[in-house]
């Protein structure tokens, strides 16, 4: 059980002001006491054993002087939270909730700005705490991933990152780097902080244990969360992680400007996107053992571009020149500096079937408005002046210290596991950016004597794009209640609808890991036929821990999980 001590005189700005502790932590370390708080919890955490006060008062009572409370009010069981209508970033009402207490708090953070975050209190509470994160630039409370967090009986929380914006949308960074701390780690950090003591007030007891669950950028914030405060979770789902911002966004633009401009020779339109998406399935599929359009070892492939080439007399809307061959080879290279220094990881194969950041007219958002407003060269800045510089200008900022960093010696000291996981097929994080992180971490660990394996496992998910889904073409099993999934099926799911266990579910695993000891192997990815009815299964398939990947049996329905079996890839 986690208990923060905090010193009456210490202030909200000196809590929030801390990089890398909020509190003194102890811990105790009788697991057979920690069990019988979680049968406690689940004796004492239903509406018919506490009388819980849902009112503004109540829960500002909880609240240190700096924080104040927006709203407070119980929602009935079945009801819709509506989200204010100031919610930019996450405006989607959840609805068919369970009967819970919705909050929403605001508070002072450093310079003259401010964060806010929202909180459900769930009647039927499991006992435990639940962070969820954010995607990208956005400003605003994901109430959405709380609503499915809930539905397992967490106590949950979000926060707004200190503003209000659509993901894509960097224009609140314009100097303002106090802002920009915030989205970086302040806000996050901060509102667990908080999120806790409130739960602990509401429920008259702490959380037995605290979870984290984000994707991309929210898949970041898990990891930042690992290193620089490693007291506020337990264990931490992170998708996708994001990790690199001061290296990833100005990749954004450079990775477009392969493809720039639409007039070159070498640009490759949108419609052959798909002609090169089916010779890579072509080539790349067979290696797990089965052809079934699902490319599950992009690394593995010895894929041969040449087999695109026009001839004399070909059709140019179906087939490649040279140059445009150029292009296709530069958008699966690692981005390379001076002396053959990696500065961003490539795409895998299979990630072209949805060539998001690289074939429009211009670099996506995310790249141009990361350099104009948070490295400040203003709203007047060209993407076509980018060069590399840009990277040396970006880590001498490191806006936000949002980049994480590779020494999570202390998240492992404590205790902590984190469980990663990145869709192959993912076009708008290159999926190669986790493994290198993974590599990374081990370097600067193993030195310590720290097993990484120990902690942190990850996984990479065949046919999977950003975060969750995948292509028509592939069909692959994708889905397994990750951060940013559930709602993807419908705005009411819980789990993985028939399948509500710890191994179809990444956060019951991740559960099962932390507080029965049991190290996952693999996770297994379902497809439903219908991902909006979810009655009918079409594929199933175990996604395996790295080093090992899934491999067919060769005998046996080849949807069926039971016929496929994780082997070492080494």
């Amino acid at each position: 059980m986690l208990r923060c001590l905090l010193d009456q005189e210490t202030t909200l700005s000196h809590l929030l002001h801390l990089t890398h502790y909020c509190c003194v932590c102890l811990y105790s370390t009788a697991n057979n006491m920690r069990q019988s708080l979680i049968s406690s919890a689940a004796l004492v955490g239903t509406a018919q054993a506490l009388n819980y006060t849902c009112t503004p008062s109540a829960i500002q009572a909880a609240l240190p002087q700096g924080a104040s409370v927006n709203f407070a009010y119980p929602v009935a069981a079945n009801a819709t939270f509506n989200v204010p209508k100031s919610g930019t970033g996450y405006p989607t009402s959840p609805p068919n909730l369970p009967a819970l207490c919705a909050a929403s708090v605001q508070v002072k953070s450093i310079g003259n700005t401010t964060y806010g975050f929202g909180i459900f209190l769930p009647e039927d509470w499991n006992g435990r705490f639940l962070a969820v994160g954010n995607g990208g630039f956005a400003g605003g409370i994901n109430y959405v991933d709380m609503a499915s967090g809930v539905r397992y009986g967490f106590a949950a929380i979000s926060t707004d990152t200190g503003h209000n914006s659509s993901s894509g949308d960097g224009t609140w960074a314009d100097k303002q780097p106090d802002k920009v701390e915030n989205w970086g780690h302040l806000a996050m950090h901060g509102s667990v902080v908080l999120g806790k003591q409130i739960t602990a007030s509401y429920y008259k007891q702490n959380a037995t244990y605290s979870y984290y669950s984000g994707c991309s950028t929210g898949g970041r914030q898990g990891l930042k969360e690992a290193e620089y405060y490693p007291e506020d979770f337990d264990g931490i789902v992170a998708g996708a992680p994001a990790w690199w911002t001061s290296h990833l966004q100005p990749w954004t633009v450079r990775i477009a400007l392969y493809n720039l401009p639409t007039t070159a020779d070498y640009h490759i339109p949108a419609s052959l996107f798909a002609v090169l998406n089916a010779e890579v399935i072509k080539q790349c599929d067979p290696q797990d053992g089965v052809v079934d359009n699902i490319v599950s070892d992009p690394r593995g492939c010895n894929f041969q571009p040449s087999t695109l080439l026009c001839g004399a007399n070909s059709n140019t809307t179906s087939c490649f020149t040279g140059p445009q061959l150029d292009t296709v080879y530069n958008l699966f290279s690692d981005y390379v500096g001076k002396n053959n220094k990696i500065l961003f990881p490539s795409y895998y194969l299979s990630s072209e079937g949805q060539p998001f950041l690289v074939a429009g007219n211009a670099p996506n958002s995310l790249g141009t408005q990361y350099v104009q407003y948070f490295l400040g060269k203003g709203a007047d800045w060209n993407f076509t002046d980018y060069n590399d510089d840009i990277i040396a200008l970006s880590d001498s900022i490191n806006p936000g210290n949002a980049t994480v960093g590779f020494d999570l010696s202390r998240f492992h000291a404590k205790g902590g596991k984190v469980l990663s996981y990145h869709g192959l097929s993912d076009p708008l994080i290159p999926t190669g950016s986790l493994p290198y992180y993974y590599d990374h971490l081990t370097r600067a660990l193993k030195p310590k004597g720290i097993d990484v394996d120990e902690f942190f496992k990850y996984f990479l998910v065949p046919g999977m794009g950003h975060c969750s889904g995948t292509t028509a073409s592939m069909k692959a099993p994708w889905y397994f209640a990750g951060a940013n999934q559930q709602p993807v099926l419908g705005p009411d799911v819980y789990s993985v609808p028939g399948f509500e266990n710890k191994e179809h579910d990444v956060l019951k695993a991740i559960m099962a890991w932390v507080e029965e000891g049991e190290v996952p192997e693999y996770i297994i990815g379902t497809k439903y036929v219908n991902e909006t009815s979810h009655d009918q299964v079409m594929r199933q398939r175990p996604i395996c821990i790295y080093p090992k990947q899934a491999k067919y049996t060769g005998e046996g329905d080849v949807n069926d999980a039971a016929n496929w079996e994780c082997k070492s890839l080494y």
